[in-house]
């Protein structure tokens, strides 16, 4: 037998035996044997995953860490050669170079952490299946594991069963089968074996078809294996997961762009040094002066690369997204992967499923109506009817009595067995009659259970004036066994008025998306036979009901489209359906597209990439439609968010931007797929989860302001230092203008100073008109005006750190102001240089917190921690100072000037020096005042 691929709910029953080559006794052990070899067994595979090693290696793959390797192992080596020729203390350029490793294995540690998080949605997948299964094999039925069953096999499938593998029915009796975590059907579906279809159909519509992983609910049936494993529709579905590329995340592309164009100037800037450097060599000198003079410029490019890229940014980045993850936990919604919190803010569009997500996943009565009600017209809702409680009750008792659902103890909002007649039971709760009570009240005297042939059920009930028949289901066919009506006026027989006014008002009904439930009453004769009982009815009423949406996602949808995030239904539902919830939650508008699975089938990728510019719902979709629908939407540049609690929907969230699963009635597969859960399965807390997306965005954009704005200074306060140092070598001076930055100063202003207040600039409160601004779309963080805030911001930094610079060289030794002397005397500027820098960015970052607003309007939120911390950054900076100038011995203080470049400052030295740093505030200040900044 070959491996047989075909569309089997077109098959006959014994057709697809004679196919499989097998009879309703099922296989012999030989041949099963033999098919195993041949197929393989029925389970899972999953893809070889990433080792820690490779996951490592990746960590510094990024430019801006390759630089900064490169600079730490160019800084030991010239170190060494600097050492081994006398000229340079090693251990200087040692501890350059070391901490500049550090700093990058710290980053790299920090990222291989958060990616040792092994894939579990295939494990998830596994789990979900039956264990064990009952399969008939020469002529007896036994239980096996799962994994065992063969293409062909033979399998019994009852209430309470996971179905093993997908199978074509040869046999059904009342076979109800939930199907809703793979296709996304609210209620259980009817399967019945004798049907066969003609033409192609989406799964949910496949009524002879039971899929692997779904649950039986009622009835039983026997059915051939056509699939089993990876060629299952779930089997499909982990094809399809295996398939995905991890994509990086919004954040980390635009945070590589930044480090590209870093890395760009850096080079552009270190090329310069060198070229100025070796042009001005005097390579007529002797050969270990020449070496020094080479390495000179070198070491000032290394110097260059340190300066140019925020060592900082990839750590103050993952801090804030931290700090955003435990506030969102607070709020239900637990990010599973840390640069999600800033992706939610970037979204442009929400992909929602509608069961369970944007529904309450709860069957629930929203329409009852006697026949009074219906002749007049008259829609009554159940708020309204509960206050006339006795005029419903026979509906009320008849959803209660014929009915085998119970609530489950502990949660009464939950069903054991069909979810509508759960919805049965659940009305009559909210008319305070006891299901409970009224079944020992009239105890069942027979019953006929549902079929799907006849479309109903009936039970008959002991009552004090004797036995009666009650019976429920499909309200047109239930009308042709009834004779009688009954009204206020009492039971008469119906006219064919009435079934006209009946059937106008099922219509209107099912134009609503309710599904909608007849009853009918009888009483029996003692004496009567059971076996035909349905016949003569009396029409006593219809029930409406719906898996209703979830009231508070109606203001939820509403924000998202105020913050221009479309919302888009996806769900497996039927069209009418969709549109109708849609409509109610203000998903749907007039012109807005309603696309089918078959549509959508239909399309070529071009054709959907234009629809999906319009479309708010697709209904009646497979798990691999979800995955085109995504991927389109990501082709028009959308920023895609998929919501889901179903196996179908694990492919779409772990290929959309960000994934969103229900914690409650989300399956492991789509929790194991997603980035983020929502504990509380509400719609509303990806509201809360945008809101703070968008400010981890807006904060993130604050710290960048913050360190390039430094950063842009830095390398224009070294380059202009060099090149005048050059021009002055030219001019036949060797004493102007030496070194204005050391590594280690720089990383210790990178690290430090800059770093602590960025803390507090990341939690900072958001923007009150937040929601109403625009989604960041794009593949940089540089929005209009942060490119011009930043060069000016660092041109005026770097001002004021020259003038310092020049203070220091020219002007505070000769006024007494700095304590230097012989070799010390080139570290004047230095110092001045290092401290201005430092702490005029310290005083810098209460400016980055509002681009309008002054620091002390109040129109900004209150921050009390960023005064804190700033104190924090100045303390340390000067502390690190004082430890440089003032430490004990000459020995000691020797090596901490040569490692941080500090020469003593008198009292006028700090408050001059201060105060220059201070200026940064008045000077942004007086911008945002003009309206420039």
């Amino acid at each position: 037998m070959e491996l047989l691929e075909k569309d089997w709910y077109s098959v006959e029953p014994e057709d697809t035996l004679q196919a499989f080559d097998v009879t309703r006794d099922g296989l012999n052990d030989d041949e099963v044997n033999k098919r195993r070899q041949q197929f393989g067994t029925n389970e899972l595979q999953q893809k070889k995953k990433r080792s820690i090693l490779k996951i490592v290696f990746d960590q510094f793959k990024d430019v801006m860490i390759l630089v900064l390797i490169a600079a730490s192992f160019l800084a030991i080596i010239f170190g060494g050669v600097e050492y081994a020729m006398g000229t340079s203390s090693y251990y200087i350029e040692f501890i350059n170079g070391g901490v500049i490793l550090f700093i990058v294995a710290l980053n790299g540690t920090i990222g291989a952490i958060q990616e040792v998080k092994a894939s579990n949605a295939l494990d998830a997948l596994k789990k979900i299946g039956a264990p064990t299964s009952r399969v008939i094999r020469s002529g007896k039925t036994i239980i096996i594991p799962t994994c065992e069953i063969v293409l062909g096999d033979v399998v019994y499938i009852e209430d309470g069963s996971i179905v093993p593998a997908d199978l074509r029915l040869i046999e059904s009796s009342n076979l109800k089968i939930q199907e809703a975590a793979l296709t996304g059907e609210s209620v259980p579906v009817d399967k019945k074996a004798t049907i066969t279809y003609a033409k192609q159909l989406p799964m949910a519509d496949r009524k002879n078809i039971c899929y692997s992983s779904s649950i039986v609910t009622y009835g039983n049936g026997v059915g051939v294996v056509v699939s089993i494993g990876m060629k299952t529709e779930v089997g499909k579905i982990a094809t399809m997961l295996n398939d995905q590329k991890e994509e990086e995340s919004p954040i980390k592309k635009k945070l590589n762009k930044v480090g590209k164009i870093l890395t760009i100037v850096g080079a552009v800037a270190a090329a310069v040094i060198l070229i100025i450097g070796f042009a001005t060599i005097d390579y007529s000198t002797n050969k270990s002066e020449l070496l020094r003079l080479c390495i000179e410029p070198v070491m000032l490019a290394i110097t260059l690369a340190v300066a140019v890229i925020p060592e900082g940014l990839p750590a103050m980045a993952t801090i804030v997204m931290a700090l955003g993850v435990q506030r969102m936990a607070k709020k239900n919604a637990i990010v599973r992967k840390l640069p999600v919190v800033e992706t939610l803010g970037s979204a442009t569009v929400i992909c929602s499923d509608k069961t369970g997500t944007l529904t309450l996943n709860r069957m629930t009565v929203t329409t009852i109506l006697t026949s009074d009600d219906i002749l007049k017209d008259k829609v009554v809702t159940i708020e309204t009817a509960a206050k006339e409680r006795d005029k419903y009750r026979d509906i009320i008792d008849c959803g209660i009595l014929c009915n085998n659902a119970q609530l489950d103890e502990n949660d009464p909002t939950l069903t054991v067995g069909d979810p509508t007649e759960g919805a049965l039971l659940n009305l009559g709760a909210a008319f305070e009659i006891s299901y409970k009570d009224l079944r020992i009240e009239h105890p069942r005297l027979f019953e006929q259970p549902f079929d799907s042939n006849r479309k109903r059920m009936s039970s008959m009930h002991k009552f004090k004036d004797g036995p009666f028949l009650f019976t429920k289901g499909a309200a047109e066919e239930l009308l042709q066994k009834c004779t009688h009506i009954q009204t206020s006026e009492g039971i008469r027989e119906k006219s064919r008025a009435d079934v006209i006014a009946i059937h106008k008002l099922i219509h209107g009904l099912s134009e609503q998306a309710l599904r909608v439930l007849g009853y009918a009453k009888t009483k029996v004769d003692e004496n009567v036979k059971v076996e035909d009982l349905e016949h003569d009815l009396v029409f006593i009423g219809l029930v409406g009901m719906i898996d209703p949406p979830r009231k508070e996602v109606i203001n939820a949808v509403k924000t998202c489209h105020e913050a221009g995030i479309r919302t888009i239904m996806i769900t497996g539902d039927h069209k009418i359906t969709a549109k109708v919830i849609a409509t109610e939650l203000g998903i749907y508008a007039e012109g807005n597209l309603v696309i089918s699975g078959d549509e959508l089938t239909q399309m070529d990728d071009k054709t959907l990439n234009e629809s999906v510019r319009t479309a708010t719902v697709f209904a009646r979709v497979s798990p691999a439609d979800k995955l085109r629908i995504v991927k389109a939407l990501q082709s028009n540049k959308e920023i895609v968010s998929m919501t889901g609690d179903g196996v179908n929907d694990a492919p779409a969230l772990k290929s959309a931007d960000i994934g969103v699963a229900m914690g409650i009635t989300g399956t492991d597969v789509a929790k194991d797929a997603s980035d983020m859960i929502l504990l509380d399965d509400n719609f509303t807390t990806i509201e809360s989860a945008i809101f703070e997306g968008r400010r981890i965005y807006r904060n993130i954009q604050k710290v960048i302001q913050y360190l390039l704005a430094g950063n842009v200074a830095e390398i224009l306060l070294v380059l202009v230092v060099f090149v005048a140092h050059a021009i002055a070598i030219a001019c036949g001076n060797n004493n102007l203008f030496h070194e204005a930055l050391n590594p280690i100063q720089l990383l210790c202003i990178n690290l430090l100073t800059e770093t602590i207040p960025c803390i507090a600039l990341g939690l900072d409160p958001a923007e009150k008109d937040i929601m109403k601004q625009k989604a960041h779309v794009g593949g940089s963080l540089f929005e209009k005006g942060l490119i011009r805030r930043t060069i000016w911001h660092g041109a005026y930094l770097f001002l004021i750190s020259l003038g310092a610079y020049c203070l220091g060289d020219f002007v505070f030794a000769h006024q007494g102001w700095i304590n230097s002397t012989g070799d010390l005397e080139k570290l004047d500027g230095m110092t001045l240089a290092f401290l201005t820098i430092a702490i005029s960015q310290v005083f810098h970052s209460f400016n980055q917190r509002s681009d309008k607003y002054s620091i002390f309007s109040r129109k900004n939120e209150k921050n009390l921690l960023l005064p804190l911390l700033a104190s924090a950054a100045i303390v340390i900076t000067i502390g690190l100072a004082m430890i440089s100038m003032y430490a004990d011995g000459n020995n000691t203080t020797r090596v901490v000037n040569e490692v941080l470049g500090m020469n003593q400052l008198t009292w006028q030295g700090w408050l001059i020096t201060i105060g220059i740093a201070a200026s940064v505030i008045p000077a942004v200040e007086f911008a945002k005042l003009l309206k420039i900044n």
